[in-house]
């Protein structure tokens, strides 16, 4: 080996009481809750500035705007992303099962406040399809279409009034809980534990595999809410479980009523807007800006309509009235509050996971920081600002913030210019857009699933996926969530546990069913756990423990003091004594001996009756008796071998030990101990946090105390190799490990790694 790529350490073998000792260990302050509390909200004047730009961010880029480099970047990005918005706020209003105008409400007003609050600069705000689905299904589950139903003018063909849906008290209806709804969200978001209170962190147990999941069925709902647009066939409106279903089977129930032309404008725009956006990523790079298709296929849909009065002739459905303006605010109706409080919650929590997920992507991208807390707080106002103008839920779409990026934009300025090009729509280009066909913005998505192996995170896939499906977003978003938890449980529960063996001449220990080369320290086990130590998974370590020594300490232990036991009686019968050499028979033992009689079950020994012998126990008695435990015994006791003098237990990995945990392995320790096995711990992480806790928690007495504790697996086996008897007949293997071991002439360790 090169002698350029090799190292060279020397220094004496710590313990961590002498570690502490040597280098001086400081006693951290420990700070109370009341304390930092205290501290969190203490302000002076030279923080004021601070607060003001953590709580408004745009004063942080706005003053370094650089306009010859930035704006014609966000002016075409806000232009592009501007008109892509104002069309998926048309799509995705149906979703939500309000009028198509509110979509544009929707894509209008988040942007302006999240202008100024927002830490993203390349997020486009504005309304989801997840989002609204999750929406729309409080929506359509507190105002269907059967509670406005009344008899209209005309009979039916037996005589009968036919029942006529009163369209204009159901959408009143809607847009009052769409909008209540969207500014309890908001609150959610600022008020209640998330913003304000600075937990936005939870939101991250939604783990990408599970919000993967959830989008996956989401966009499934999607896709089945808008067959009905596809075939213009009635359905009935469900919410919860299997209501996907229900769904489907109405629309087949009702296929014979498909409207043709609905039908071939579909199939023509998924295959014209599929077509083009894989054009647009297959050349990105070579593309200044990406063909908005949405945009072209909605100009000639709305020509076509217009010009063969689609609607009229066959019947085909539009998106009938857009207003110019706006309306005025309206605060929302509280009393509604406890109708949607948990969906409520639910929705709030996946719209912010999508937009935080994004705008870290982005962020990473351009090394640029995002605040988390503050991104709740700036989507928390957002909505209510959106609420009280008749909006719906915001977040982002990766869609728009892709072109957003894509297409040049570097602050939020594109944002606003994306606002502009909605407002145009609102004042002016609205009633234009009346004669589109509501089939011709049909938002697609392709869902790749690709499952090689049954892995945790692809568990948690599907499984959310699966059971957003059956049972509903809300309750399948729970599901997830509990299942995800769970299984880190059980990851902890049965964590990873290994044999280390060290690599000859280096202080390196690597797992030994890994790597041929590495050998073991004859009469030592070296046990790593990695994973924190708790009440669940200590007795997973027991089981584990007893695999890597090969015996179960409780078990030697007894069979040991019932061997002792017979041997006392042999003792004092006169057929054995006790002599330099160790036992000697007095007369030949036979079968009929007693002591040879037929092994029974091992008896319940008590620990504190028993004394220790030679590093094993004997009950008390007059003759002080020295057993070879290793030796063939004059009694017909099998007792389990112990191959080991010691136990080394890598903590390095562990950085959590709750109280049941240290009592159980106090209780191991000394089982180990009693039968003449030393323990050894040893690991960095014990020099701080766990050897605090330990005493706080009374793990250390005589019998096991701070001497057994090492920083370093290397560490603890260069003290045993001291402790150990130097003739060992195994040294020749030994030298492998311990050829580096140097001992100066006062008496010090060191070793040095080579």
């Amino acid at each position: 080996m090169d002698s350029q790529n090799q190292y060279c350490v020397s220094r004496p073998i710590y313990s961590t009481r002498a570690f502490e000792h040597v280098n001086e260990k400081q006693v951290r302050e420990t700070k109370t809750i009341k304390e930092r509390l205290r501290n969190s909200v203490k302000c002076s004047p030279k923080l004021i500035p601070q607060i003001i730009k953590k709580f408004f961010p745009i004063l942080n880029w706005l003053p370094i705007y650089q306009l010859k480099q930035w704006l014609p970047g966000d002016i075409v990005a806000g232009v592009t992303t501007g008109m892509v918005c104002a069309l998926q706020g048309l799509a995705y209003s149906l979703l939500v099962g309000v009028p198509p105008v509110y979509g544009l409400y929707a894509a209008f007003f988040p942007i302006l406040t999240y202008f100024i609050l927002g830490t993203s600069r390349h997020l486009s705000v504005g309304p989801f399809p997840v989002t609204c689905l999750m929406q729309g299904a409080v929506v359509l589950s507190l105002a269907p279409d059967e509670l406005f139903l009344y008899h209209g003018n005309t009979t039916g063909v037996n005589g009968t009034a036919t029942l006529v849906v009163n369209t204009t008290a159901r959408d009143a209806t809607r847009i009052s809980i769409a909008t209540s709804m969207t500014v309890l969200i908001g609150l959610f978001q600022v008020w209640f534990g998330m913003g304000v209170v600075q937990v936005g962190f939870l939101v991250r147990y939604l783990s990408d595999p599970l919000v993967g999941g959830f989008t996956t069925a989401a966009a499934l709902q999607v896709v089945v809410s808008q067959l009905k647009l596809i075939f213009n066939v009635p359905t009935n409106n469900y919410n919860g479980i299997l209501s996907l279903f229900y769904t489907i089977g109405d629309i087949f129930k009702n296929i014979k009523q498909t409207n043709m032309v609905d039908l071939i404008a579909a199939v023509l725009t998924i295959i014209v807007v599929m077509l083009v956006k894989e054009f647009n990523t297959k050349f990105q790079k070579k593309l200044p800006v990406p063909i908005p298709i949405e945009v072209i296929v909605t100009i000639i849909d709305s020509g076509v309509s217009y010009a063969m009065d689609l609607s009229t002739n066959y019947g085909a459905g539009i998106v009938r009235t857009i207003p110019r303006g706006f309306i005025p605010p309206r605060s929302p109706d509280v009393s509604l509050f406890s109708s949607f409080g948990g969906p409520s919650f639910s929705t709030g929590v996946v719209s912010y996971a999508i937009a935080i997920s994004v705008a870290k992507v982005y962020a990473a991208k351009h090394e640029l920081i995002v605040d988390g807390n503050q991104e709740l707080i700036a989507f928390g106002i957002s909505n209510i600002f959106c609420g009280c103008f008749s909006g719906f839920v915001a977040t982002t779409a990766l869609s728009r913030t892709a072109i957003q990026e894509s297409t040049g934009g570097k602050t939020q300025v594109a944002g606003i210019i994306s606002a502009l090009m909605v407002l145009i729509v609102i004042v002016a280009v609205g009633p234009l857009l009346q004669p589109l066909q509501k089939v011709s913005y049909l938002q697609c998505k392709c869902v790749k699933i690709l499952i090689q192996s049954c892995t945790i995170p692809q568990c948690i896939w599907v499984l959310t996926c699966l059971a957003c499906i059956f049972l509903g977003l809300d309750v399948g978003l729970l599901t997830g969530v509990i299942f995800e938890l769970g299984t880190v449980v059980i990851r902890t529960q049965f964590p990873t546990c290994s044999t280390l063996g060290n690599v000859p001449s280096t202080e390196i220990y690597k797992n030994m069913k890994d790597y041929k080369n590495i050998i073991e320290c004859p009469g030592v086990k070296v046990f790593k756990c990695a994973a924190p130590i708790y009440f669940a998974n200590i007795e997973y370590l027991r089981d584990q423990i007893k695999h890597t020594v090969g015996f179960n300490a409780v078990r030697v232990f007894k069979k040991r003091n019932k061997a002792l036991k017979k041997i006392h009686q042999l003792i004092k019968k006169g057929k054995l004594k006790v002599t330099e050499n160790g036992l000697v028979p007095v007369a030949p033992l036979g079968v009929d001996n007693e002591a040879f009689e037929r092994e029974r079950d091992p008896e319940q020994v008590e620990g504190g009756a028993q004394q220790e012998v030679n590093g094993g126990a004997r009950p008390a008695a007059e003759v002080e008796v020295q057993v070879d435990w290793s030796s063939t015994l004059p009694v017909s006791v099998r007792i389990p071998k112990v191959n080991i003098h010691s136990l080394v237990m890598d903590f390095t990995a562990v950085s959590f030990l709750d109280v049941m945990a240290a009592k159980s392995l106090k209780l191991i320790i000394k089982e180990f101990m009693r039968i003449g096995v030393n323990v050894y711990l040893a690991g960095v992480i014990l020099s701080d946090e766990i050897i605090m806790k330990m005493e706080s928690m009374g793990f250390f007495d005589e019998v096991v105390n701070r001497g057994m504790l090492f920083i370093s697996v290397h560490d603890a086996i260069l003290y045993i190799k001291m402790e150990t008897d130097s003739e060992n007949s195994d040294d020749s293997m030994a030298e492998k490990i311990f050829s580096t071991i140097k001992t100066q002439e006062h008496g010090q360790a060191h070793w040095t790694s080579l």
